[in-house]
């Protein structure tokens, strides 16, 4: 049976999610617990599998990747073999940052972030294009994120 998250357990998670270095004592003030219960709390969401890990936000421009790319992808066949032979070959592409298969017209959806448009299209060409199985491929760029999760 799933344990309940109260309200204290959403604000410690909303707080770790707008940033993940605050400390513990940083989080009780800003709950209004002290540091022994909040610190029980947060190792609590750690092994229920709540909280899987910590991040940090990073400027893509900064470390060359400018360009961030929506990429719908549909293949030529569904079964399980390509499926599977498809899934292995994407998540081996180090550009492919998340990969997501979904419902709908498209098969797969890939975020992906490259230097600039040269760089993708040498990812097209080189990469992406020898995976067998694609039937479609449609590309979107980034032109301004507003809101990042």
């Amino acid at each position: 049976m799933e344990e309940f998250i109260d309200q204290i357990d959403q604000q410690i998670i909303q707080l770790l999610l707008t940033n993940s270095k605050l400390g513990t004592k940083e989080i009780a003030s800003k709950i209004g617990l002290t540091v022994t219960p909040t610190f029980e709390r947060i190792k609590r969401l750690e092994r229920r599998g709540v909280i899987v890990g910590y991040s940090a936000k990073i400027n893509r421009k900064k470390i060359g990747k400018g360009l961030q790319v929506y990429c719908q992808t549909s293949l030529k066949s569904h079964n399980l073999e390509l499926i599977e032979q498809f899934e292995q070959s994407i998540v081996k592409l180090e550009e492919v940052v998340s990969c997501h298969h979904i419902a709908g017209n498209i098969d797969y959806l890939l975020y992906i972030e490259v230097a600039d448009m040269e760089e993708y299209q040498q990812f097209l060409r080189n990469k992406l294009a020898t995976i067998p199985n694609i039937a479609n491929v449609q590309t979107s760029f980034v032109m301004r994120t507003l809101k990042e999760g």
